[in-house]
């Protein structure tokens, strides 16, 4: 089982250890703040106080069995890219570091970072089509054709199939299950299931083709060039 090591317990940092811990209990915790190790040491494996502008003593607190670092140090850019390049010597296979900007994340990079993270950008790809939407419920941009989403049934399709709304071959979505507005587990379901006014539907597509479906557009020609910002303030030109 992977191990993981989280380094620097800012917002994100303290964030990724609530996450795995549904996962799994091999955690650690590295931070120079005294009182932040001991309020979540908790609920990691082991809590270390380290001064991590030191390589010498991030090497000795950090096992030699920890596959996956995570690092959140805030807006502090050096240390960030140092206490990567320390990790990257270190053999640690993947690195998963918070960015400020994007020439943060070309350093990163460059020091040994494997995937680098801007928490904010990612919170609004999927706060901002929610915003437009009464339909859509959830929304998790997966890569730059893919999106997943929980979406309330539109109405047109209501009463219909699986089969007869062919939602793949109208809007390129696929259905990937349904649950109800009252439950909270999705199930999977065949091609004649029928839909009803309380299904809410966890797709699959394009994000263009998601926000087309939870607004109740037919005309996807119109908007094949336009970016989400377009299609959300129309009013405005960026």
């Amino acid at each position: 089982m992977n191990k993981f090591a989280i380094i620097g317990l800012g917002a994100f940092g303290v964030r990724m250890l609530e996450e795995l811990l549904h996962f799994t209990d091999e955690v650690i915790i590295i931070d120079r703040d005294p009182n932040l190790i001991k309020k979540y040491e908790g609920k990691a494996v082991k809590g270390y106080i380290v001064n991590i502008t030191d390589e010498e003593s991030l090497r000795k607190n950090i096992p030699q069995r920890i596959g996956t670092a995570i690092v959140d140090l805030g807006g502090r850019i050096e240390l960030s890219l140092m206490v990567t390049k320390y990790l990257k010597q270190l053999g640690i296979k993947e690195i998963v570091v918070k960015a400020e900007t994007d020439q943060h994340e070309n350093l990163l990079s460059m020091v040994g970072a494997t995937k680098v993270i801007f928490p904010d950008r990612e919170a609004a790809k999927r706060v901002m089509p929610m915003l437009a939407s009464t339909l859509l419920l959830n929304f998790m941009p997966i890569s730059a054709d893919l999106a997943l989403a929980e979406v309330s049934i539109n109405e047109k399709y209501i009463g219909m199939t699986l089969l007869e709304a062919n939602l793949r071959k109208e809007l390129g979505l696929n259905v990937v299950a349904v649950r109800k507005q009252d439950c909270e587990s999705f199930e999977f379901i065949e091609p004649d299931y029928r839909f009803a006014a309380d299904d809410i539907l966890l797709l699959a597509g394009s994000e263009e083709h998601i926000f087309v479906f939870s607004h109740h557009k037919e005309d996807l020609h119109k908007k094949e060039h336009a970016s989400l910002f377009r299609m959300l303030f129309p009013r405005f030109h960026f």
